[in-house]
């Protein structure tokens, strides 16, 4: 089975003051429409940072997204969306932080029951 070279994106952001919440609503609504519409999006998750007693960070996000491969990257950097979600969300931005990593170990692509594997032992 051919294994998936993914590609992590890792990205922290510290928004600007009063700006937070409108940040959130945001970017949990550019994760789900990226889940939605991109097939090589595998995990797009929105984060709130914590300090060590478990008390929000006030300001600061963060995201972590996998995509299957280099060419889902692009793709998604290419949708039509992002130059419009860039627009409206960089002024509430201070910075971000943004790291790529590719993961140590390979996970071997899921490819599910074969039609020549097909019989009725298969059947719940």
């Amino acid at each position: 089975m051919p294994h998936l070279p993914e590609v992590a994106i890792i990205v922290e952001f510290e928004t600007l003051e009063g700006a937070e919440p409108e940040f959130l609503r945001i970017m949990q609504d550019h994760a789900q429409r990226t889940l939605d519409e991109e097939e090589g999006c595998l995990r797009f998750e929105v984060y709130k940072p914590i300090d060590e007693d478990g008390a929000p960070i006030p300001n600061r996000v963060m995201i972590d997204e996998l995509y299957a491969d280099q060419a889902a990257v692009e793709s998604h950097h290419l949708n039509p969306r992002m130059s419009a979600f860039r627009l409206i969300v960089d002024p509430l931005l201070k910075s971000r932080k943004r790291l790529v990593a590719r993961a140590i170990a390979e996970r071997e692509m899921e490819q599910g029951i074969l039609p020549s594997e097909l019989n009725a032992a298969n059947d719940d």
